[in-house]
């Protein structure tokens, strides 16, 4: 230990010296002078400025969006940088700035959600009870939408959660409604004639069955009805029983008048002006295409619905308007208009005469069919069953010119009896309101057509369908004329074309014969054959009034006929190459 001791003395003794003779020694440097540095700057207390500095880089790092197509990381990315829009720029090409390629719908991108329909459904119904639900799409906190003043009010329950003090009173109530029922079982029982409690009219029945709709309300029952309750009921006991009987709804009641405004009713030799003229003769059996207007009737104040010439001869037009009138008009001499008939209180829907030009029927939309006589002017007889008629035909058979065709809106074909005034059948099949009726086989068969987009065949007299014809590519086909030669059908389709269909047994669709190019889609315009069946005649949307070829279904030519719709067509059946057209700017014009 003493030697330790030793060592330690010496060793710090030669350092001590060591260390004075580097000042002391004569042979070292001069002393040199330790000068303080001074800034010529003020001091200033940076220790806010360095620690904003550094916070600044540390937000900038936590804050910055997150480039979307970077495959690498260098940090750890919060919450709301991974979740935040896609920012910069809108792209070039995408209304809303969406790419392409990212969107999902056609407003932009949709993310996927999973939701329980359950919960969807509390929030849903929450929202539009108390104004307020939880909001989806928060991440955190406070995460409610809507009315925070309900939410507050209701400490934010939902439909399906009962607040407490609610739970208890219905408890409540629920028990003291036990109770009083118990009460008053016991008072019935005790107290009251059984057979009043089973007696609905009793004061002990209500209190016993307080449940009831009737419960309380024995003061407030009439003993009689009043006057009012009194005629009602009659009323309507009398509507009922005229159901049962079979007598409904007819047409409107309208005063049939007729004004004749020619020179006189018959000309010196007794005939009437109806009578056709001696020297009506089909000239030459070949049919033209007439391409100049010869004649314009105007008369109507509203549009024309359809025209007919009188039959065989052609010297009389008639036409039926939408301003309620039914005119006929002179062909060959005067052109002027012959007599109004005024019978129908809206506008007439269909026209048609029998087979000799006496009488003719018309149908209107005031649910009236009416029978006329084309001489006189009087209705000779009217029929109603409370529905709108939109085709009225008259059998063509010379024998059966009292039996008269009405097919109706209320999806049936009523057949009269015209002298009787009584429905002697009903064909009733269709699934929409009927629009055509078309005789064909020598008039022993008929063919209608129909809203419901088929064609059915009846015999005549017999009220089962015997061919039916419904394709599902078929429309509606609110016009149908029959061919010259009786062996085909022109079907004015909807959809733009004429389609022709046999009349033979099998009533076949032609697919080699199809008429196009006119525009009739919503319309039901006419379509009707020169009387030579080489051409095909139709009226369209737009005014015109088209020609095809028979043979080889091609447009011979397009006439621009009417402002507006031309709805109707009929080829004279006497001069071949004229031409009647109306349509809804309420002028008939005549073309050769």
């Amino acid at each position: 230990m003493d030697l330790l001791q030793t060592y330690k003395d010496s060793g710090n003794s030669d350092g001590e010296d060591h260390r004075t003779s580097d000042h002391s020694s004569p042979d070292s440097s001069p002393p040199r002078l330790s000068i303080v540095p001074k800034s010529a700057a003020p001091k200033v207390d940076d220790t806010m400025l360095s620690l904003t500095v550094a916070a600044a880089i540390t937000n900038k790092t936590l804050t910055k969006p997150l480039d979307p197509t970077q495959h690498v990381v260098e940090f750890n990315p919060t919450y709301d940088q991974l979740w935040a829009p896609i920012q910069g720029p809108a792209h070039p090409y995408a209304k809303d700035g969406i790419a392409q390629g990212m969107r999902n719908h056609k407003l932009g991108f949709v993310e996927n959600a999973s939701i329980e329909p359950f919960v969807f459904d509390e929030q849903y119904n929450t929202f539009y009870k108390y104004g307020y639900a939880a909001d989806p799409s928060a991440s955190a906190g406070f995460n409610y939408v809507g009315d925070m003043d309900s939410l507050n009010g209701n400490d934010g329950v939902s439909v399906y959660n009962i607040p407490q003090h609610e739970q208890k009173k219905r408890k409540l109530g629920n028990k003291l409604e036990a109770l009083d029922r118990e009460r008053l079982d016991e008072e019935v029982n005790g107290t009251v004639d059984p057979e009043e409690v089973a007696n609905p009219a009793t004061d002990a029945w209500l209190r016993k069955n307080r449940k009831s709709p009737w419960a309380g309300k024995k003061e407030g029952l009439q003993e009689e009805l009043s006057e009012e309750q009194k005629k009602y009921a009659e009323e309507y006991a009398k509507k009922k029983g005229e159901e049962r009987d079979g007598v409904k709804d007819k047409g409107e009641a309208v005063t049939d008048k007729s004004t004749f405004h020619g020179k006189e009713e018959k000309d010196y030799q007794g005939r009437s002006w109806i009578a056709p003229p001696k020297d009506a003769k089909s000239t030459n059996d070949h049919c033209y295409i007439p391409k100049r207007l010869v004649h314009t009737w105007s008369g109507h104040t509203k549009g024309v619905s359809a025209i007919r010439f009188f039959p065989k001869h052609g010297h009389l037009i008639l036409s039926a308007g939408m301003d309620n009138k039914v005119k006929i008009w002179d062909v060959y001499n005067s052109g002027k208009c012959m007599r109004t008939y005024m019978g129908h209180s809206k506008a007439v829907r269909d026209i048609s005469f029998c087979n000799d030009g006496t009488k003719f029927l018309t149908a209107g939309y005031d649910k009236n069919i009416k029978y006329w006589d084309t001489e006189t002017g009087q209705v000779i007889s009217t029929f109603s069953t409370g529905k709108i008629p939109y085709v009225v035909k008259l059998n063509p058979d010379d024998d059966k010119q009292n039996i008269l065709l009405a097919g109706m809106s209320d999806k049936k074909i009523v057949q009269w009896d015209v002298n009787t005034g009584q429905i002697t059948q009903e064909y009733d099949q269709h699934l929409g309101a009927v629009n055509t009726i078309t005789f064909v086989d020598n008039n022993r068969r008929f063919v209608t057509s129909s809203d419901d987009k088929s064609l059915r065949v009846w015999e005549f007299g017999i009220p089962v369908v015997i061919k039916y014809i419904s394709e599902p590519h078929m429309h509606s086909m609110p016009a149908i004329s029959l061919h010259p030669n009786g062996n085909w059908l022109a079907a004015q389709s909807l959809d733009n074309q004429i389609l022709i269909y046999s009349t033979r047994e099998r009533f076949q669709l032609n697919k080699k014969k199809r008429f196009a190019g006119h525009i009739v889609a919503g319309y039901a315009c006419q379509v009707n054959f020169s009387p030579d069946g080489r051409f095909v005649m139709s009226g369209d949307g737009e005014g015109k009034c088209w020609f095809w070829d028979w043979k080889s279904c091609k447009v011979f030519r397009t006439l621009k006929c009417h402002n507006g719709v031309c709805i109707g067509a009929e080829w004279h059946p006497l001069e071949q190459s004229k031409v009647a057209t109306c349509g809804w700017d309420g002028l008939i014009k005549y073309w050769d």
